[in-house]
């Protein structure tokens, strides 16, 4: 039981936190919500962390059978994934810096902000930003190649313990990503997420080539 629980624990963590990145997610969530209070974005920070559990859950226990009832392959999932999040990171990089400095104007747009948080919590923030098709990608093909032998209580206690720990980090990095701010200053910031915004650009159009090539390699030719 200890053995299986140790190595589903190691499994899920190696293999979903450098997908997941908790540290990209708390800038990009940051630059999207850049006047967000402390306790909204505390609130904020605990939707994407309860959404981020669900859908990794979910993956893992029935993402595949979903995927075989609607007859969507792994590599459709990952054309279309990599499309969206590559969509959201070009959106990220050319969005305009907020240099105005209205009060009146600046109010405005955080009543404005402030409104649609709890629609944003899901999409984007949650899906595809912080957990993305090529974090379910592997969340399915864990959950469907461990453990070989069946699942065991082990393995269940595994499972919660890593999601645990996934999710915790990403609650803790969206959360505290305003000390993050202070701690680079505006200009360190704002260099920041333009950087962030082209690795998701980049991570949306490589998970797309993986896509594309497994549909490719799937066509016989002739």
């Amino acid at each position: 039981m200890l053995h299986d629980f140790v190595q589903t624990v190691l499994l899920l963590v190696t293999g979903l936190f450098p997908i997941i990145n908790p540290m990209a997610s708390g800038i990009i969530v940051l630059s999207m919500i850049p006047r967000a209070t402390v306790g909204e974005r505390a609130e904020l920070a605990w939707r994407i962390t309860t959404n981020s559990f669900a859908i990794l859950l979910g993956s893992l226990l029935i993402g595949a059978y979903v995927l075989s009832f609607f007859g969507i392959s792994i590599s459709v999932l990952r054309v279309a994934g990599g499309l969206v999040i590559a969509m959201a990171g070009w959106n990220l990089l050319n969005r305009p810096d907020d240099d105005d400095n209205n009060d009146k104007t600046q109010v405005t747009k955080t009543q404005q902000q402030l409104g649609s948080l709890s629609s944003k919590a899901f999409y984007p923030l949650t899906l595809p930003l912080t957990v993305g098709p090529g974090s379910i990608a592997v969340a399915i093909a864990l959950g469907t190649g461990t453990p070989s032998e069946g699942p065991s209580a082990g393995h269940f206690l595994g499972v919660g313990a890593a999601l645990i720990i996934l999710c915790a980090s990403i609650y803790i990095c969206v959360r505290f990503a305003g000390a993050l701010e202070r701690l680079l200053g505006t200009v360190g910031t704002q260099v920041a997420m333009r950087l962030f915004a082209f690795v998701i650009f980049c991570i949306g159009m490589q998970l797309c080539w993986i896509g594309l090539s497994g549909l490719l390699a799937s066509v016989p030719w002739k």
